[in-house]
């Protein structure tokens, strides 16, 4: 096992954490703007102008597929993945969930399905190549 190319696996889980963060600064951004209510911070939600109502959706998608990849990653990392498709899959779901949440906020929502699409393949990618590294071939 390269254990650089599965460390890899590792830094794109931490990435793909901090993204999930990224559209909340610009909720926080927004909120600050319409002057920040901490005894109900999401009873704002209405109050929100739209590039920030889709801010919120980009960070709760964020947090719904965070735990699909981290456990495909992980499942790469365990099985020692570091093929060039592998660690390509994990680098490629990283920049396709910066590129969702921007596309969502920008409202170019063909850009966004394609992202969500190419990250759920990156998903799905690292999932195969793991469960076919451990299970011997048909004869």
């Amino acid at each position: 096992m390269n254990p650089q190319g599965s460390a890899i696996f590792l830094y794109c889980i931490v990435a793909a954490a901090v993204l999930i963060y990224v559209p909340f600064l610009v909720v926080a951004y927004a909120r600050m703007q319409l002057g920040y209510d901490r005894s109900a911070p999401r009873a704002m939600f209405d109050k929100l102008p739209p590039y920030a109502q889709r801010a919120t959706w980009a960070h709760q998608n964020s947090f719904e597929v965070f735990s699909i990849f981290t456990a495909a990653a992980l499942t790469a990392y365990v099985t020692g993945q570091n093929s060039d498709l592998a660690i390509g899959a994990a680098i490629s779901f990283t920049v396709a969930r910066l590129l969702y949440s921007l596309f969502y906020i920008f409202n170019i929502p063909t850009a966004r399905s394609l992202m969500f699409g190419l990250g759920s393949a990156c998903s799905a990618i690292l999932f195969v190549l793991s469960l076919l590294s451990i299970t011997p071939p048909l004869q």
